[in-house]
């Protein structure tokens, strides 16, 4: 149990380092993207084809996880370039909102009640955002497009949600990664011609740059997700998401150790992060306790 737990940790350190080599990697985001989900559906395949697991389905359920995977491709492009806009902490300070996002649009799109601790916990976060915007506000547009970023994420775990009762999950991600793959391969020629400034498409590598992407699709994609998959066969879910919601710890973290002085920032940052890392962490445990509560029976009144 000790070695899941571990292994657990090692794989949200892994998502918390994707940030990170964002910002080694000299590819542009859109370009980077187009990259790690090319190598992610090829690593994705290779797992298929040697687990010996199906990979067809009906066109109608192939269009939708493709579908989804245009939203994985702009969650992606959108968490690297607010990488690029700001520094590395105030990226995940910003993608740490994914909870937030979610407490939203589950009731939207999955017709379940709204939880009233989580509105709660959403208007803590925002709270801890504005802390945030406060104390690095020359790092406001890095902010938005991260948290813009996190409501992406959210709306596709939330799709995700009803796929996965129908699909093995390698296959799943198989087609969302292939879909991510061939929406930004398609948005090419509008890219190339109204968004790179008279440059074109930036695919070449540069210096360590395909050491940066095998670790980021081989790594951070590919054995992260079957991994984490494994896992939860082993693991209870409450356990697995109080672990995953310590990614941009773990990432702010290793930012610091990395970059050094340019990840130092002001007191009020780290407050507003704490606030906002707060209510992400105590999410579950909220949800735990709340879980729990209903499942115990009511007293019965003795009657005399």
């Amino acid at each position: 149990m000790l070695k899941d737990y571990l292994r657990l940790h090692f794989i949200v350190l892994l998502w918390g380092f994707t940030a990170i080599l964002g910002k080694l990697i000299s590819v542009p985001p859109v370009e980077l993207v187009f990259w790690r989900t090319l190598l992610a559906a090829t690593g994705l395949a290779v797992l298929l084809l040697a687990r010996k697991q199906p990979w067809r389905v009906p066109a109608g359920e192939a269009l939708r996880m493709l579908g989804v995977g245009v939203l994985v491709a702009a969650h992606w492009i959108t968490f690297f370039l607010a990488a690029r806009l700001s520094s590395v902490s105030v990226c995940l300070a910003g993608m740490a909102t994914l909870a937030l996002w979610t407490s939203f649009l589950e009731p939207l799109i999955l017709w379940r009640r709204i939880r009233f601790y989580e509105v709660g916990l959403g208007l803590l976060t925002m709270v801890g955002l504005y802390l945030v915007s406060q104390a690095e506000f020359d790092q406001m547009a890095g902010l938005l497009v991260a948290i813009l970023s996190a409501g992406l994420s959210a709306l596709f775990s939330v799709l995700n949600v009803k796929l996965v009762k129908r699909h093995a999950p390698l296959r799943l991600t198989f087609y969302e990664m292939s879909g991510a793959c061939l929406s930004i391969a398609l948005f090419f020629p509008i890219y190339s011609h109204y968004f790179t400034n008279g440059t074109g498409l930036q695919l070449a590598w540069r210096g360590f740059d395909w050491l940066w992407l095998l670790v980021l699709a081989g790594g951070c994609t590919v054995y992260a997700f079957s991994s984490s998959v494994e896992l939860m066969k082993r693991l209870s879910a409450f356990v697995i998401n109080l672990t995953i919601n310590l990614e941009p710890v773990y990432g702010i973290l290793l930012a610091v150790l990395i970059f050094g002085s340019q990840e130092k920032m002001s007191n009020g940052f780290y407050l507003g992060t704490l606030v906002i890392l707060f209510s992400v962490l105590i999410h579950p445990v909220i949800e735990q306790w709340n879980k729990r509560r209903q499942r115990q029976p009511e007293p019965v009144e003795a009657v005399i």
